[in-house]
């Protein structure tokens, strides 16, 4: 690893990263009430309705213990990279700060990393939103909804920037109505103060095998999945070099992370393991989830059916988003050199080349589940399986640095700082290692872990190659 810093990228007047040389810089038009909405509903993500069921699944009333060990490790990561993103706004985020720290190779590394996943997580989103429909519609043809939805979300992304922040806005807008009606709906049913419910009490938190019913393995396994739920918050600091007021919007969406991921899952998976049995069979089926069966449970008519329409809208939220931040990305990238320059083109504030290339890939991994669903499309999964965490270890890494380096030349910039620095910053990196050495632990996250890391070294490798020939370039300049 270089010592040497790397310089810094080249900035506009609000200090997101610039165009390539004679290209427009991307518009600054989203609002700061599109900001707050971003921050607050990009915590309530399709891995929170989706995905939680397998955790509950295997960790049983545990699993409110997992979400909170992971949801403190979330907020330091997100605490360090409000750190560096209010000093230093910029569209590639982390990316743009580890290259800051630790040299180009890191910064081409996490952020090509976290492009693959955005791109393949847009896939992703448009199958489980297609398979909702499909079964509301019995009939239609999952790959006519798939492009439908392609075709909507790049459109949104194609257009001025503040489209995507409109749509954003709406979309958190239900999401939190949403959520937040469920845990009114959840306490009062816990409470035994809604009509035609009695009170559950601790039956189901201590019932049926009691809190631990798969002991320390189950809740290892819940620790992992709700780790991988919280991915989706980076969003918010990439879309703040775009917003009127960037320091000021990271500033704000980073100091209420904690209560909204407190509140939001924490508080939820509360709700739904005291109120139904953890290994209730819906729990972790696809179709309906712990959502959807915890409001069954509660006998209120078509209050299944608007969940299910609220995991659509957070799937079709997810697809907007993570079509946006991997354009963001790779327009990032290019900027700084470090990818095809095509990808950098702006037009009307927007990097539109950047936009349907990043809908494309999300395109081919829809085909790929039809075509090879047996082979590419479940390799294509595992090796995004643990990005997140390698993102994650790249903040905490580059925080290390450029903390001491800002204290030292621009103290001014901190407005945002890092609890007890450095050694939260410590903790938080023993936490993601202790994470991956249980990844290695467990036969189903082994492989992913593999996967993963066998893509960030060729991206590594890639990123030292770009780097030392970049040197070349200047020597022979």
């Amino acid at each position: 690893m270089s010592r040497t810093p790397a310089p810094a990228p080249a900035t506009d007047k609000t200090g997101g990263t610039a165009g390539a040389v004679g290209s427009p810089a991307l518009a600054h038009s989203l609002k700061q009430r599109h900001l707050s909405m971003i921050a607050l509903g990009g915590v309530i993500g399709a891995g929170l309705f989706v995905g939680s069921g397998e955790g509950i699944a295997a960790a049983g009333p545990s699993i409110v213990i997992a979400y909170a060990v992971s949801g403190l490790l979330v907020m330091l990561v997100m605490r360090m990279l409000g750190e560096m993103s209010a000093a230093n706004p910029a569209s590639g985020s982390f990316s743009v700060h580890a290259e800051r720290a630790l040299g180009p190779w890191a910064g081409f590394t996490a952020g090509w990393a976290f492009w693959v996943l955005l791109s393949v997580a847009v896939g992703l989103e448009g199958i489980g939103a297609a398979e909702i429909v499909s079964g509301w519609l019995p009939g239609t043809p999952e790959w006519a909804w798939v492009a439908l939805f392609m075709a909507v979300f790049c459109g949104t992304n194609l257009a001025a920037v503040k489209n995507f922040g409109e749509f954003e806005f709406w979309f958190a807008a239900l999401k939190v109505g949403a959520i937040t009606l469920f845990l009114v709906l959840g306490g009062l049913a816990i409470l035994g103060m809604l009509p035609g419910t009695a009170a559950p009490g601790a039956a189901n938190l201590t019932g049926e095998g009691g809190f631990l019913p798969n002991g320390s393995q189950g809740l290892v396994i819940g620790l992992l999945a709700s780790v991988f739920a919280y991915g989706g918050l980076e969003t918010v600091t990439i879309a703040a070099a775009e917003s009127e007021q960037p320091v000021q919007g990271v500033a704000k969406a980073v100091r209420t992370a904690m209560w909204r991921i407190a509140l939001f899952y924490i508080g939820s998976m509360a709700v739904i393991v005291t109120l139904v049995p953890w290994d209730h069979p819906d729990v972790a089926n696809p179709d309906k989830g712990p959502y959807v069966t915890a409001l069954n449970q509660l006998d209120i008519p078509g209050a299944g059916t608007v969940m299910q329409v609220v995991v659509l809208i957070a799937l079709l939220s997810a697809m907007n988003a993570n079509i946006y931040g991997a354009s963001r990305m790779a327009y990032s990238l290019v900027a700084r050199g470090q990818g095809p320059k095509a990808l950098g083109r702006v037009f009307g504030g927007v990097p539109r080349i950047a936009v349907l290339v990043s809908s494309v890939f999300g395109f081919v991994c829809v085909v790929l589940k039809y075509w090879r669903p047996d082979d590419v499309f479940p390799w294509l999964l595992k090796m995004i399986g643990a990005v997140i965490l390698v993102v994650w270890l790249f903040i905490a890494v580059s925080q290390l640095v450029l903390r001491r380096r800002t204290e030292r030349e621009a103290p001014e910039k901190l407005v945002v700082r890092m609890w007890l620095y450095p050694a939260l910053t410590w903790i938080a990196i023993a936490g993601m290692l202790g994470v991956f050495a249980l990844m290695l632990r467990e036969p189903g996250t082994r492989e992913q872990l593999l996967y993963t890391g066998g893509m960030t070294l060729m991206l590594a490798v890639g990123g030292l190659l770009v780097q030392r020939n970049r040197k070349r370039t200047r020597s022979a300049d």
